[in-house]
């Protein structure tokens, strides 16, 4: 399994999500996708957010990297530089699948998070955490063996 590369990206106390709908499920996750062989996961980041939101964003800084289902995902606060949200041209926003479920971008307000299914849950509890707290100075290594 590849690892995966995701985007923290706040607005107004929003923060933009991908509300996913997936067989019997309903949650929501941050941007972003798996890394594609021989691309960092900056790369990623910024590719995901274009195909998932319609954004261009680039990269303030790199705040957690967490194993998560046995593999690295890698958690990015971006900031906008263009494009129009929503506009996403990536497969999996215009063709749905009973495999792979919808695809749908949101802006959530942050005091919303606590109440809904925003996975994966640490990184979750943490951008709570951090929006109180503020940003870490030093990137965030959350191992499995940890949860």
């Amino acid at each position: 399994m590849s690892s995966r590369a995701g985007i923290i990206l706040m607005q107004n106390d929003r923060i933009a999500l991908i509300e996913r709908h997936r067989g019997d499920l309903h949650y929501f996750t941050f941007p972003g996708g798996h890394i594609d062989e021989g691309e960092k996961p900056e790369q990623t980041a910024i590719r995901e957010t274009m195909e998932e939101l319609g954004l261009e964003v680039v990269i303030k800084k790199l705040v957690a990297r967490m194993s998560w289902q046995g593999k690295w995902q890698y958690y990015f606060l971006v900031t906008v530089t263009g494009g129009t949200f929503g506009t996403g041209t990536g497969e999996e926003m215009h063709h749905p699948s009973p495999e792979r479920g919808t695809y749908h971008p949101i802006w959530m307000p942050l005091k919303n998070v606590s109440s809904q299914p925003l996975l994966p849950h640490e990184m979750a509890d943490l951008l709570q955490k951090w929006v109180k707290e503020g940003w870490p100075e030093q990137t965030v290594v959350i191992p499995e063996e940890t949860r």
